[in-house]
């Protein structure tokens, strides 16, 4: 008996295939760039030769995941949506979670395709890019600038740095920073305060 292809269900074709892209990622993140396209055709519950009619070949398919995984639009409405109402220490925690989620996400994303740093790209897209990160940053800190030492772009350049060696595992030496330990950092140093109790998890109390 011959087996007929099975037929992917009705849909628009940039649905299809952002639907493939979506599919193949964590795939990509856990067996990296040698998934097969069987795996990546279940786990999209497709046929396989419908992954070749939306794209060209399989390195295509990889770019476009690769594409679609360093997008900045998301965690740019993710800072644009931190409540500017809450203090500024809370709003900075917010937006190091959210800056965190998307390193980290890059760093296993880099590692499973077996590169030594982001996909090259076009020099003036990735200006575009970092610029847009840190406008965002800058509107997180808002209104409470003149209650800093140093301009808010200064705050924010440092608050980048911490982020991204704080959440590297190896510039860290695996010894990772949270968010709240960040901004701790960040606001308030490490150097104890006469009357404060001495913490070494750089928690709440480093604050007073």
């Amino acid at each position: 008996m011959v087996t007929r292809e099975r037929r992917a269900a009705r849909m628009a074709p940039d649905d299809r295939r952002a639907a493939i892209i979506d599919a193949t990622l964590p795939l990509v993140l856990e067996h990296g760039s040698g998934v097969s396209t069987r795996l990546i055709a279940e786990a999209a519950d497709v046929a396989e030769g419908t992954i070749y009619r939306v794209f060209p070949d399989k390195d295509a398919l990889m770019c476009a995941v690769t594409e679609k995984a360093f997008d900045p639009e998301p965690t740019l409405a993710q800072l644009a949506a931190i409540d500017r109402q809450l203090p500024l220490r809370d709003r900075l925690v917010a937006a190091a979670v959210v800056m965190q989620h998307r390193l980290v996400g890059a760093f296993v994303l880099i590692d499973a395709l077996g590169l030594t740093g982001p996909p090259p790209g076009r020099q003036e897209a990735r200006r575009v890019m970092n610029d847009a990160f840190h406008a965002a940053l800058v509107d997180v800190v808002g209104p409470d600038e003149p209650a800093l030492t140093v301009p808010a772009g200064e705050l924010v350049h440092v608050l980048r740095l911490l982020v991204f060696s704080g959440s590297h595992p190896r510039i860290s030496d695996g010894r990772l920073l949270d968010a709240e330990q960040i901004v701790t950092i960040l606001l308030d140093g490490v150097l104890a305060r006469p009357g404060c109790r001495h913490h070494h998890a750089m928690t709440e109390d480093a604050a007073c």
